[in-house]
């Protein structure tokens, strides 16, 4: 088996990344499997990094999932996951004085949505409203919060600005990922006097891992059972999963990717008539 340096990527969506992955890649060698951190300002250009082998594993937002499993027929190597990265959902929020109690209340209102790419923000929840009765450009009027787009909506930026629209009376109602909404109620960034969930997705799953087709899946299988071996419990790696959002790491799935791409396949037949 090589002993080569493992070239592992992420995106750069806040400064800390690189604090993360240079825990991250401390452990790996005290664990004896060195690894480069590469990093990339888009997960564009990330998963160019990939097809191109300037990396080998990708830390891949669900969107980056799909470009690469796209560009390599599904020949990609499925990684692991966070825990928090299983079963999320996105909640559509109105103020509680609307009158709105449903997503039929929606009919010819206003929402904002999170950045173009966001999958939790605006793609997920559109593709809902959508099997729920509500026409994409037709049935609502779409207002985006464009923020840190290629971050594919990992920040709270598009999200966040699309709540306080929807505080200050500029859009009827706004979509965020369950997390935020309960991290906002609990640190107060949102009165739950005011506002109220209507409505959520169905289940979906985020970030996960991706490896070269042609990356050893051996090396892969290898490189798994150590980060598996982060424990929550060891003062410095629960300093980096506080920061990365879990607890532990588990075995990646594309099973909770289906909603993404039923809604990728379906803005592009809206948007191609």
């Amino acid at each position: 088996m090589s002993n080569d340096t493992i070239k592992v990527s992420a995106v750069i969506y806040d400064p800390r990344v690189t604090v993360i992955w240079g825990i991250i890649a401390d452990f790996f060698k005290e664990e004896g499997l060195e690894i480069e951190c590469i990093f990339y300002k888009d997960y564009e250009k990330q998963v160019d990094g990939l097809m191109n082998r300037e990396i080998d594993i990708a830390w891949n937002s669900p969107l980056a999932w799909l470009d690469a499993y796209t560009r390599t027929n599904g020949k990609c190597q499925m990684g692991s996951m966070r825990d928090t990265d299983r079963d999320r959902k996105s909640c559509f929020i109105v103020r509680k004085d609307s009158g709105v109690t449903n997503l039929d209340g929606l009919r010819g209102r206003t929402i904002g949505f999170g950045a173009i790419d966001s999958p939790q923000a605006r793609l997920i929840p559109i593709n809902h409203l959508y099997k729920n009765g509500l026409e994409y450009g037709e049935d609502y009027t779409e207002i985006r919060f464009d923020i840190g787009i290629g971050l594919h909506g990992d920040h709270i930026g598009g999200e966040l600005e699309a709540i306080k629209a929807l505080l200050e009376g500029t859009v009827d109602a706004s979509v965020t990922l369950d997390l935020n909404w309960e991290a906002w109620k609990k640190d107060g960034s949102i009165d739950e006097n005011q506002l109220v969930c209507i409505d959520t997705t169905d289940l979906y799953d985020h970030c996960i891992f991706v490896a070269h087709p042609e990356f050893s899946h051996e090396r892969f299988k290898e490189w798994q059972k150590v980060l598996h071996r982060m424990d929550y419990s060891n003062e410095a790696h629960q300093k980096m999963m506080d920061m990365e959002g879990l607890k532990e790491w588990v075995e990646g799935r594309i099973t909770g990717f289906q909603q993404l791409c039923e809604a990728h396949d379906y803005l592009k037949r809206v948007l191609t008539r």
